[in-house]
């Protein structure tokens, strides 16, 4: 009875384990990562960034105000009289500083273009969210099977209680494996107690990028078969070129500093002023002759005398600036290369290690248990056999299903890297 039992329950479990959930687990994971990047504090903190940004544009890329002068001249200072003298007059003015053409452009081009470096670092954001859920994700998914392997493997052993206490009974099996028994129970609880801590650990994290109580339950599918993926360093390299929005933003900055340098390079370029001055002139005493106004136009030009070389200093840190980015963009690449490297390592050894135990170790482990069950029942071998055929096999499924969450953590860091699904 309790090896047919044994055989019903771990069958169930290996079929369990290859059914494929992906498309409704991907689905709750896809939910969560939306969730938690419309919720999320810092993305609305760079929207608000980016639209200060924005209205920044307005504010570098306008002509200056004009200037309204009003003004007495030429005053009599014997009487401060205003018809004492022809030359005495009240004026008004107004000029308007023209910036030497294609500055004003040039200045908002390069303002504008840090509104498009902020969505890239929104857009990064959102890929750093995306991967951060999703290990959390899988961490929780993993130590709730972990949870459920080690009660299916404590229901085993009450079972196998169950027999060693007949045989007790009858005076074939010693009290000792009565105590190991229990003492077995015990140490799977306090195994279960920790795991359920880490449990709740982890589904706190995950419930904080969703701004939810850190309770609230999270639902989670059964992993089944891996989907694997086949790359190269260099596909990889491409797809990050393409796709990451930390590259693109370094290209974005690089850009932007060769506008400071086309802004720079007006600045050698004078501005022109131009005013219109109008003054009153009023009726002399003791005097018939009539006096006219005055009409006064005035064109002013700039002198850029590069003062302790102000503008040559501009220039030099714009193309610093470019420089900077430049090597910045091929250290993030050089980076990269060295990460994908080591991940597609890892891939490699989880793909054969979870082939290993799928096709090896789990079902030698499962006929390891049925066998020594078997010849425990009939007094063949030691009670000892029992537990360790049966802690073994707790192990490996255990380990198997951690295997499969670190593949897809795995999968979740190269996205990262690259910016974009590879599944």
């Amino acid at each position: 009875m309790l090896k047919n039992y044994v055989r019903i329950i771990l069958t169930l479990i290996i079929l369990s384990t290859a059914l494929t959930f992906a498309q409704q687990q991907k689905s709750i994971l896809d939910s969560l990562i939306q969730t938690s990047i419309q919720v999320s504090p810092k993305i609305r903190m760079l929207k608000a960034k980016r639209n200060a940004a924005y209205s920044r544009i307005d504010q570098n890329s306008n002509l200056p105000d004009p200037v309204l002068s009003l003004g007495l001249r030429n005053i009599p200072t014997n009487s401060f009289s205003f018809d004492q003298d022809p030359m005495t007059q009240k004026a008004i003015g107004l000029s308007q500083m023209f910036p030497f053409p294609g500055k004003l452009s040039a200045i908002e081009e390069a303002a504008a273009i840090d509104t498009l470096i902020i969505d890239q670092e929104i857009n990064d954001t959102e890929n750093e969210i995306r991967q951060m859920v999703t290990k959390q994700y899988y961490n929780l998914n993993y130590f709730r099977r972990a949870i459920f392997y080690a009660e299916e493997s404590k229901k085993l052993l009450r079972d196998i209680a169950d027999v060693v206490s007949v045989k007790y009974s009858v005076s074939t099996a010693s009290q000792q494996n009565l105590i190991k028994v229990q003492l077995e129970l015990t140490r799977i609880d306090e195994k279960i107690t920790e795991i359920i801590s880490k449990e709740k650990s982890t589904l706190s994290e995950l419930n904080a990028f969703l701004l939810r109580d850190a309770k609230t339950d999270i639902r989670t599918e059964l992993i089944g078969k891996i989907k694997t993926v086949s790359l190269n360093a260099q596909e990889l390299n491409a797809l990050a070129k393409t796709n990451r929005p930390l590259l693109k933003g370094i290209q974005l900055s690089e850009q932007r500093a060769g506008l400071k340098l086309k802004v720079a390079e007006r600045e050698f370029y004078p501005n022109i002023r131009l005013g219109v001055n109008y003054s009153f002139r009023q009726e002399l005493a003791n005097s018939t002759m009539g006096k006219n106004d005055l009409l006064s136009v005035v064109l002013g030009i700039s002198l850029p005398l590069n003062y302790g070389g102000k503008y040559t200093a501009k220039e030099e840190e714009a193309i610093y600036l470019q420089q900077f980015h430049s090597e910045q963009y091929s250290s993030a690449l050089q980076f990269l290369d060295g990460r994908f490297g080591s991940a597609i390592a890892n891939l490699e050894s989880l793909e054969e290690r979870i082939k290993l135990f799928e096709e090896g170790l789990l079902p030698q482990a499962v006929q390891n248990l049925n066998s020594t069950l078997a010849s425990y029942q009939v007094n063949e071998v030691d009670f000892i056999n029992v537990i360790d055929a049966q802690d073994l096999l707790f192990k490996i499924e255990t380990n198997l299903y951690k295997l499969k969450t670190d593949y897809l953590k795995q999968i979740a860091d190269l996205e990262f890297l690259v910016g974009t699904s590879l599944q």
